[in-house]
């Protein structure tokens, strides 16, 4: 059957036709119609904060001479350009329960954070080889991303690599298939030159080369120095350390990390700026996390997979002594909530008696309730609402310990949500920002005094984080609110480098108490 969407004249072969010629043809499926034709079937990427299309078709379930793991790399990629959805649920949801040879597992996963990590870059590559960037579909573009990434950034045969980016391509586009060899064939040719300058002194090729978009590379220097940022984007290209934690409500420590030793995931005991966190362990090798009995654990709330600064914050961060109630704005799927009632326990004997966990989000909430029963966590209410207008949903109730997990820009994930840093603009983290202080404006409002506020981010833009501090001390709501120390610093804002992990930011601020 004749799908109209590849309906095109039928495509010349290619025949060493000059380059410009070849550029400037419309013939080839790969680009979009002409004037009168359909035009809504495949639309070019999109970039920013435009709401991608769901997209309604796979890679048919044809003989194909691409490898099962470009197949499966692709299909998560489209859905990654046209859902806007994040990469690592994609992986977990697909690759990992895939039934492929564990090292086409690895491939598929490498190709996928590769390519949603160097994307604005691939897609430059692409474009310096066409005359007409923007007339190349969508899809044959996520195609040629895989292969351009293989090309450039992994040790392949280079024939391999466009071999199979043009079959690929052929699996869904048989029309555009000159196209594909013509982009990959000179993509091999610019491999020999990129990224075109030298990286140690041209800022543009130092971008080019690390796949960060340029306007980051700049910012980033300018929080962090010239060194820090160098650490913080080569650590945002590794793959991400895996930690766990032990969920005390379940099991014990010394339970875990034998299950873990015993399923060779090399579990190791953590520090986070030089405090060990009790529970957090890291585990050298994230296969074990497949294993039947890591996995029934995990299905039985007795492991949480999560990253360590993040628990680092909630056993710092938890008042000295127990507060009789606690507010969580922000709580999402109810990790800080599983953490923070976790570490209750550690550290007064017993969870927070009245908890209120808040999010915006109607799917999460629900989400939550679910993890938070699988887990064994006790909350005494789960709203959703907006955390800006918290006080206009709780009354006049007011909290002993208010916890705010503020939206931001995520930089400090980079390397669990690579896709961000395309995703991101300077305009998103101003609103992120705006965000953070009526967020924390609200909250104060909710607290009792003498009670604790803490304020916590996983960024490192000083707009999203200490401007937000300083701006609401500096407000006629934080006329009654001072800072306190973290581990003897005013804030908890450990570094991203090689092999830590991530980066977040968080401020501890306290009511003054009633005379």
């Amino acid at each position: 059957m004749t799908d109209e969407r590849h309906e095109r004249r039928g495509p010349r072969r290619y025949d060493g036709a000059r380059h410009d010629d070849h550029q400037s043809s419309p013939r080839d499926r790969g680009r979009r119609p002409q004037r009168g034709q359909r035009d809504d079937a495949h639309k070019p990427r999109q970039s920013g904060n435009n709401a991608p299309r769901k997209v309604e078709r796979k890679v048919e379930e044809t003989p194909s001479r691409v490898s099962p793991a470009r197949l499966l790399a692709y299909e998560i990629i489209r859905q990654v350009t046209e859902e806007g959805a994040f990469a690592s649920y994609l992986v977990a949801s697909k690759i990992d329960t895939a039934s492929l040879a564990r090292k086409d597992r690895a491939f598929a996963t490498k190709l996928v954070y590769g390519v949603v990590s160097y994307r604005g870059t691939l897609d430059e590559l692409i474009d310096r080889t066409l005359k007409s960037p923007d007339d190349v579909y969508a899809d044959v573009r996520d195609a040629l991303a895989v292969s351009a990434y293989e090309i450039i950034y992994l040790s392949k045969a280079h024939h391999a690599a466009v071999d199979q980016g043009v079959e690929l391509v052929r699996s869904f586009a048989p029309q555009a298939t000159r196209l594909a060899n013509h982009v990959l064939h000179r993509i091999v040719e610019a491999k020999e030159k990129f990224p075109f300058g030298n990286p140690r002194k041209d800022i543009e090729a130092y971008a080019r080369l690390h796949g960060f978009p340029l306007w980051l590379v700049k910012r980033l220097i300018a929080i962090l120095g010239a060194n820090g940022a160098h650490a913080f984007i080569t650590a945002s290209n590794e793959p991400a350390p895996q930690f766990v934690a032990s969920n005390i409500l379940k099991t014990t420590d010394e339970e875990t990390y034998e299950l873990l030793k015993s399923s060779r995931g090399e579990p190791s005991i953590v520090e986070v700026e030089g405090r060990a966190i009790p529970g957090c362990l890291r585990i050298e090798s994230s296969r074990c996390l497949a294993d039947p009995p890591i996995r029934q654990a995990i299905d039985a709330g007795k492991l949480f997979v999560t990253d360590a600064t993040g628990q680092a914050i909630a056993r710092l961060l938890l008042p000295e002594k127990m507060p009789r109630s606690a507010l969580e704005i922000g709580a999402g799927r109810g990790g800080k909530t599983i953490l923070l009632q976790n570490d209750a326990v550690r550290v007064y004997g017993k969870q927070i008696p009245r908890y209120v966990a808040l999010d915006n989000v109607a799917s999460k909430c629900e989400l939550l309730k679910k993890r938070l029963q699988r887990y064994g966590v006790e909350v005494s209410d789960v709203v959703c609402a907006d955390g800006a207008e918290a006080h206009a949903v709780l009354g006049d109730e007011r909290f002993d310990f208010i916890f705010v997990d503020a939206p931001c820009s995520g930089l400090g994930t980079l390397r669990r949500h690579p896709e961000i840093r395309w995703r991101l603009t300077p305009e998103t983290i101003e609103g992120k920002a705006l965000l953070g202080l009526r967020l924390l404006t609200e909250a104060s409002r909710l607290l009792a005094p003498g009670g604790e506020l803490i304020y916590a981010t996983c960024t490192v833009t000083p707009e999203e984080n200490a401007d937000v501090v300083r701006s609401f001390l500096a407000s006629e709501a934080g006329a009654e609110f001072s800072l306190a120390p973290i581990a003897g610093k005013a804030s908890f804002s450990p570094a991203l480098v090689p092999g830590s992990s991530d980066a977040y930011f968080a401020v501890k601020l306290v009511r003054r108490a009633l005379s």
